[in-house]
């Protein structure tokens, strides 16, 4: 019994490390084919309601999850990272361009919350003073709806802040670490810990995430429904019978009706989550390899005051 066992063991692990390495032979095809050909996923963003539209949307709800765009990632992780290895300073770059883009992205959505403000003091004053029970901005046609629906809208403006300034979030340090061990062990021990994580938690996470959240995705945009466990073929078939039906239903009847919003930014949010998870995994490499000299090296935090960072207790 023991035997057959691992005789059945042995193959099935040959066959997988056989379909890994092809699969990530093929993501340096796919990827050549996807740039050369774009027209082929992004001919919709021309929408005319043609078939070859249709089939753009479908190549692009079924690429968007599935094996070849992870190991196409796959791919372009390491090509970075093996040229980085060559020449640090390039490496170097990469790691400013991800936190560069974290920081700009995190920055400008970070507005989203003086909006909030400045929308619910509005909205307080039209109730209770003006006695309003809609809001109309602009000139000629404006733009008018209920005060349900300004309330209600509240919510995008938080998830905003939420999903596109987490890893901003990240880059300033603002995250709560719970600390056992961490503090006690070395420098360079610190910076493995780091860069496991950023291998076997975040980048995992994220990839589960972005599976669940990119069919939920497009579940609420277009119909007939897409499913993760649709092949290319059928979701081309599908395309015949393909139309927009973009999700505008709210809580309340005045309500807000552009929840499709929101599975955008959670598509956005992991996919965040997930290219930086290569930039902490290259800084804490460099940092490791450098030495403590290198610590925070071009990190671009922001600065309340000359010499106080905002957060500095960050850490338990």
């Amino acid at each position: 019994m023991e035997q057959e066992g691992t005789g059945g063991f042995l193959p099935a692990l040959a066959d997988g490390i056989v379909w890994v390495v092809q699969s990530i032979l093929m993501a340096f095809y796919n990827l050549v084919y996807a740039i050369t050909h774009p027209g082929l996923w992004l001919d919709f963003l021309s929408w005319n309601g043609t078939t070859e539209d249709k089939e753009s949307v479908m190549r692009l709800v079924y690429y968007g999850g599935s094996t070849e765009l992870f190991f196409v990632a796959i791919v372009v992780f390491l090509v970075i990272f093996g040229i980085g290895l060559w020449r640090n300073s390039f490496l170097w770059g990469t790691v400013r361009v991800l936190e560069g883009f974290a920081n700009v992205v995190g920055r400008f959505a970070a507005w989203a919350g003086l909006l909030m403000v400045l929308q619910q003091v509005i909205i307080v004053f039209m109730q209770r003073i003006f006695t309003r029970p809609d809001i109309s901005f602009g000139f000629g046609i404006p733009l008018q709806f209920d005060i349900s629906w300004f309330a209600e809208e509240l919510k995008l403006y938080n998830a905003m802040v939420v999903a596109l300034c987490l890893t901003y979030t990240f880059v300033q340090g603002g995250h709560v670490r719970v600390d056992l061990v961490y503090s006690a062990v070395s420098y360079r021990t610190k910076r493995v810990i780091d860069m496991f994580g950023s291998l076997f938690f975040m980048i995992p996470m994220a990839t589960m995430i972005w599976l669940y959240s990119w069919f939920f995705l497009w579940r609420h945009l277009i119909v007939p429904n897409p499913s993760a466990s649709d092949q290319l073929d059928r979701l081309l078939n599908k395309a015949r019978a393909m139309r927009w039906n973009v999700e505008t239903i709210g809580f309340s009847p005045n309500g807000f009706t552009g929840y499709f919003l929101f599975k955008i930014l959670m598509v956005a949010l992991v996919g965040m989550i997930f290219i930086h998870a290569w930039a902490f995994f290259f800084r804490s490499f460099l940092e490791w390899k450098e030495g403590e000299e290198s610590e925070g090296k071009y990190l671009d935090r922001d600065i309340l005051e000359e010499g106080e960072e905002p957060y500095d207790h960050a850490e338990f």
